[in-house]
């Protein structure tokens, strides 16, 4: 799944350490996951979209590009 995770956490100044103590994860969750390695579950998606202050998941994650 593609995502906006590392733009948006630097444009709001968060280490990927900072964001992973937010959403309690580690920061090789943090890593895979802007390597689009590793999709987050849908609660730990929403986590981090209110982590990185926005209001839709969308936002921060493709949801178009899954494939079912």
């Amino acid at each position: 799944m593609e995502n906006n995770i590392a733009k948006l956490r630097k444009k709001n100044k968060i280490t990927q350490q900072k964001l992973a103590d937010k959403v309690h994860v580690t920061r090789q969750t943090i890593i895979s996951l802007e390597f689009e390695r590793y999709n987050p579950s849908l609660e730990l998606a929403y986590k981090i979209t209110k982590a990185l202050k926005k209001r839709n998941i969308e936002e921060v994650f493709n949801l178009k590009k899954i494939n079912i």
